[in-house]
């Protein structure tokens, strides 16, 4: 009988083994803190946030996930998977991608490293912060102005913001300029560049390499201005 149970316990283990999802890419790492959970790696398709891959710890901090990428895109590390909030944003590719945490400050300040375009991707978001604090500023001066019914100073407050979107447009048009062997260019474009003239767009467009021009992102940003030319005509 305890034959029997050791052999169903093997075929049990190999079978897990077995069924362990592959990928030509593996993103590992810690969650320091965490003793019990779920992590879920996810990507967006059609608009849809979708679980690629999923591993419940216990009383382990490291993690192990896979997943199959044809081009640089970004994915998405969550903790309880789409009930949560929080996620940490980075850039898969092909290889290994290590990423380090704190179960309390989940997706606050990641440490990643295994990807190019996700180094790319960080310098980006130096600067892009100081924008975010900055957004939030004139969210809240907007607020004040509006309930004290400062008329002149939403005036005034309007010209400052539409000159700081311009700052914001330049500069992240100028990043991705200097940054069109990588994915993560025509990303920002579709991304961070909503507001930007069909002229900026397709100077992006135009300048990408030819690797990045038939990546899933180079596709998008091109389908995404021919649609606005389109539209124009």
């Amino acid at each position: 009988m305890k034959k029997i149970i050791a052999l169903l316990s093997l075929s049990i283990v190999i079978f897990a083994c077995s069924s362990k999802k592959e990928g030509n890419m593996i993103v590992q790492g810690q969650i320091k803190g965490l003793k019990k959970g779920t992590l879920y790696l996810q990507k967006l398709k059609d608009t849809a946030l979708i679980s690629v891959d999923s591993i419940t710890l216990y009383a382990d901090e490291n993690f192990v996930l896979t997943d199959n990428v044809d081009s640089p895109v970004a994915y998405y590390l969550t903790f309880k998977g789409n009930t949560s909030d929080k996620k940490i944003l980075f850039f898969g590719e092909k290889g290994t991608i290590n990423i380090v945490d704190k179960l309390e400050y989940f997706g606050f300040n990641p440490k990643i490293t295994g990807s190019k375009n996700q180094e790319i991707f960080d310098q980006y978001n130096k600067v892009n912060k100081r924008f975010k604090n900055q957004n939030l500023d004139f969210i809240k001066r907007n607020f004040d102005y509006n309930q004290k019914q400062y008329t002149d100073s939403l005036l005034l407050l309007e010209k400052e913001y539409q000159r700081f979107i311009k700052r914001k447009i330049l500069y992240t048009t100028n990043f991705a300029l200097n940054n069109t062997d990588f994915e993560v260019a025509p990303y920002l474009a579709l991304t961070q560049l909503q507001n930007a003239s069909l002229k900026l767009l397709d100077t992006i467009n135009n300048t990408l390499s030819d690797n990045v021009k038939n990546s899933f992102y180079g596709k998008e940003l091109n389908a995404y201005i021919s649609d606005i030319k389109k539209k124009q005509q």
